[in-house]
């Protein structure tokens, strides 16, 4: 029964830490101030499209807080793209007495492993990627490229926070040289 509380828990702590791993690249001769306006070349697909709209949202809301302003004409061309891949970790819980490897043992120093069990459990789990790309659309060149990891939480309110979460990191420092980076 021990070794079950320990694997709730610990599934549990794995399901709260789902804060996104973020990485930025640009292209260093980019005029980013010259940049005011954008267009989206290409919205996010599949998955929950109550989710996908968000993104969207979310993005919007993050460049008009920098001034940039939706055209549809723009100066940057906006591409984001979801990608989900499943992924497999091995928990392994030990029970039973007399499992301290090295120690006093009856009057002598020694190693002991007595009778005791290990259980081990494959899980299986979805990490959810979002990639944005900015293009400067005269040059058509790359300009800015934003990607936000997580494992998908499995409740519709955390997979909100985690995509909330996302894109402030994914921004933090967007233009490039606006803001030190973390």
């Amino acid at each position: 029964m021990k070794a079950f509380a320990i694997a709730v828990l610990a599934t549990a702590l794995v399901a709260c830490t789902t804060t996104p791993t973020v990485h930025t690249d640009f292209d260093p001769s980019a005029n980013f101030a010259s940049f005011k306006t954008y267009t989206w070349a290409m919205k996010p697909q599949g998955g929950s499209p109550l989710v996908t709209q968000r993104i969207v949202d979310g993005i919007d809301a993050r460049l008009a807080a920098r001034g940039w302003t939706q055209s549809p004409n723009g100066d940057v061309a906006v591409a984001a793209h979801i990608v989900t891949s499943q992924r497999q970790t091995l928990d392994t819980f030990y029970t039973g007495s007399n499992m301290g490897g090295w120690g006093w043992r009856g009057g002598a120093w020694g190693g002991g492993m007595g009778m005791g069990s290990a259980t081990t459990t494959v899980r299986t789990y979805d990490v959810g990627t979002l990639v944005v790309d900015m293009f400067d659309a005269k040059s058509k060149q790359a300009v800015w490229r934003g990607t936000a990891s997580a494992t998908v939480p499995s409740s519709p309110d955390r997979v909100n926070a985690t995509v909330e979460a996302g894109l402030d990191r994914l921004f933090a420092s967007f233009p490039p040289g606006s803001a030190p980076a973390k």
